[in-house]
């Protein structure tokens, strides 16, 4: 469906209209409201002058409100100083020339890539090589250049693609870099048309790209789904298409299977046909063979001289069946010789309460982080010549773990571990002895008469949602605390304990209390955990949060009046859902960078790919699942809404500021009291640099000090 222009709108309808046709206007003949049943289209048209007009006049009268407050210098030099702490990790990259860092402070707000050695690292004040200012570029050129990474050509990784977006955007532009010049290569590869999609490097003078090539290349959510043969010295437009999925897929591309030497195995190439579902191919004797795996599952890697698989679902084959969330290896040149009849081997399987998190392959092992109830570990793999073996890395316990950086030349591993109250320490091995501290971040939060507890909520099927509550110690239960509430609960993504940093700093040492709720949906406990909250049973991962909040109530815990929930992108909908189902629970809303009008999300910045999660409008019994809980419509007359405070950013070419705009402007309709405040650079991830950052911290925090805490 194609957009109403701004003018078309402007001539019949306004912002300050007095009564809603969303509440009781018919739908058109797809189900979907266009402007006869929503006045608030027009803000979809992200950088339209009256969209943008808007925009400057509600960030008027919300700086008015926040950055007026006594307090609000303080917040802001306090997050700043946190995000520009010179003794902050620097997190690295292995390559064969050093270990590679993008650091962003005062000095240095767009960021510089830098470099040194492992040597240097170790110590407490190591020595940077300058590899690409972006400030300067963006100085030089006149844009507000944002670093976006790189693609690099291996094993040297001298060769790289670097990609920059202007603003913040997903889209971005790509260009040749030498890191061994520190120069932008002259004559080099460039793709100055701004897109979605990447590069693989095949060989110096060969690239495999994914981009928008124009008519017919891209899906209905906008990613491409044509791949082409790039040779140096010849137009992109003349490359060779190799690989063209549907334009009805979420997205469609080819790749490369490499080894960790950087040896090309296979040409790979899928099709994700849902978010969650991808139909796989390996060019085999000229042509394109689908392989026998489930939609639900995916490559792996290559470890040992096996390829391997992981699959969210039960797969069963040659008359086994591999668990949800296993890891299943073929060995590769069996697999290279007959893609589909090569024998499959179980690795790992999940227990009770596990799922794995992420990974690594290093030059000689598989290393797997796992989550075993919601407390992380790490397991090595190798195979020994007749057998998968694996054993535990010895890592602290009760800490959330992450893999920081891996070496795919050696057994070189980095490891982050934190949990909410203990700054981040980061690990160091080089595969001859065990992990030990390498650095350790300083703490920017006093975290003593603090503790940690776990509880759990009953949601309204019965099932048990654990939660974490960080409050100070032997707080009374009378319910006069201020708690900051929040949570995700989709695509599988767990939300774990992690240091507080800013938020310890800015809410906790002022009396405030936090928790963190593990909803279905997630990924806290695998596969399962989703799958069970996702399109026609979206609303369980809205009745676990809204769970979680009675319970901290009917604890003592705090009160509606001191209760107030944060969440942005899919954590935006889960706060906009919440409390516009219990207004009566909530004190404050918190709603970043949203999804918020689920009737339209599939026509607004990249939802369409998201119909695998929350499923399709323009289909009457999935729309019928939606119409229960879209946040935008659910916005009526004769409700006393918490006073939300919504964000977004102009630049947020994902979920897109339409949704946060249009939920502004419906609560002005019906004079209900609100906040909003719209970027106009930073993207989906919110600000650019720190600056921006620490900014949009004070502005939230003394939003909530100013709903929940004072009288």
């Amino acid at each position: 469906m194609k957009l109403v222009s701004t003018l078309a709108l402007a001539a019949v309808m306004t912002i300050g209209a007095t009564t809603s046709a969303l509440a009781d206007a018919h739908m058109d003949e797809s189900g979907v409201p266009g402007p006869e049943q929503d006045p608030y289209i027009w803000l979809e048209e992200a950088r339209s002058e009256e969209a943008l007009d808007w925009v400057r006049a509600e960030n008027t009268r919300t700086l008015a409100a926040l950055e007026t407050d006594p307090r609000f210098e303080e917040l802001k030099a306090e997050a700043l100083a946190i995000f520009d702490s010179e003794d902050r990790i620097p997190f690295v990259s292995f390559r064969p020339d050093g270990l590679y860092n993008f650091w962003q402070d005062k000095t240095n707000p767009k960021g510089v890539l830098r470099r040194t050695t492992l040597e240097s690292y170790q110590t407490d004040n190591p020595e940077w090589e300058v590899v690409l200012d972006i400030d300067a570029l963006a100085a030089a050129e006149g844009k507000e250049w944002v670093y976006s990474g790189s693609s690099c050509l291996p094993p040297e990784q001298n060769k790289c693609m670097i990609s920059l977006s202007d603003g913040g955007e997903d889209a971005t532009i790509m260009r040749e870099f030498d890191m061994a010049t520190k120069s932008f290569v002259e004559g080099g590869f460039v793709i100055d048309e701004k897109s979605q999609g990447g590069v693989s490097w095949i060989d110096e003078d060969t690239l495999l790209v994914g981009r928008d090539f124009g008519e017919g290349t891209l899906t209905e959510s906008e990613y491409p789904f044509t791949s082409r043969v790039w040779k140096r010295g010849t137009p992109l437009s003349e490359a060779e298409e190799i690989f063209r999925g549907e334009a009805s897929d979420v997205w469609a591309g080819a790749s490369l299977l490499r080894d960790n030497t950087g040896t090309i195995h296979a040409r790979t190439a899928f099709r994700g046909v849902s978010f969650h579902e991808s139909l796989y191919y390996v060019w085999k004797d000229g042509e394109w063979l689908q392989l026998d795996i489930p939609k639900k599952a995916s490559l792996y890697g290559i470890v040992d001289g096996h390829i391997l698989v992981t699959t969210d679902v039960d797969w069963e084959v040659d008359g086994q069946t591999f668990p949800a969330d296993s890891l299943i290896a073929m060995d590769l040149e069996e697999w290279k010789a007959d893609p589909n009849g090569a024998a499959k081997t179980l690795v790992w399987a999940p227990g009770e309460r596990q799922t794995k998190r992420g990974g690594a392959i290093t030059g000689n092992a598989l290393f797997v982080t796992l989550l075993d109830n919601v407390v992380s570990k790490v397991l090595e793999f190798n195979y020994d010549g007749s057998a998968w073996v694996s054993r535990e890395v010895p890592l602290p316990d009760n800490a959330t773990i992450g893999i920081a950086a891996s070496s795919n030349e050696t057994d070189q591993i980095m490891y982050t571990v934190s949990d909410f109250l203990n700054p981040t320490t980061l690990y160091y091995t080089d595969g001859s002895a065990d992990p030990a501290v390498l650095k350790t971040s300083p703490a920017y939060f006093d975290p003593a008469g603090m503790e940690v507890e776990q509880h759990e909520a009953t949601s309204a099927d019965g099932t048990k949602i654990p939660y974490f509550i960080v409050k100070p110690a032997g707080m009374e239960m009378n319910g006069e605390t201020a708690v900051l509430m929040t949570g995700y609960g989709g695509f599988q993504i767990p939300r774990l304990p992690g240091y507080l940093g800013s938020t310890g700093k800015m809410w906790m040492e002022r009396g405030g209390a936090y928790v963190l709720a593990n909803l279905r949906g997630g990924g806290e406990f695998g596969p399962g955990w989703h799958q069970t909250a996702i399109r026609e049973n979206k609303q369980r991962t809205w009745d676990d949060f809204i769970a979680v909040g009675q319970d901290l109530v009917d604890r003592g815990f705090t009160s509606p009046e001191h209760l107030g929930i944060q969440g942005g992108s899919q954590g935006g909908l889960l706060v906009g859902t919440a409390f516009t189902q219990r207004p009566d629970l909530f004190g404050a809303a918190i709603v970043q960078i949203p999804l918020f009008d689920m009737l339209r999300y599939h026509l607004i910045g990249r939802g369409a790919s998201w119909i695998g999660e929350y499923g399709d409008p323009r289909i009457p019994e999935q729309r019928a699942w939606i119409e229960g809980y879209s946040p935008y419509q659910k916005i009526v007359e004769g409700v006393d809404y918490p006073t939300p405070f919504l964000w977004a950013s102009t630049a947020d070419d994902r979920t897109h500021p339409a949704h946060a705009r249009k939920g502004a402007a419906r609560l002005k309709e019906l004079g209900q009291p609100y906040y909003y405040y719209e970027d106009m650079t930073g993207g989906h991830s919110g600000g650019v640099d720190n600056e921006q950052r620490a900014k949009l911290q004070a502005l939230q925090y003394i939003y909530l000090m100013q709903q929940l805490m004072d009288d």
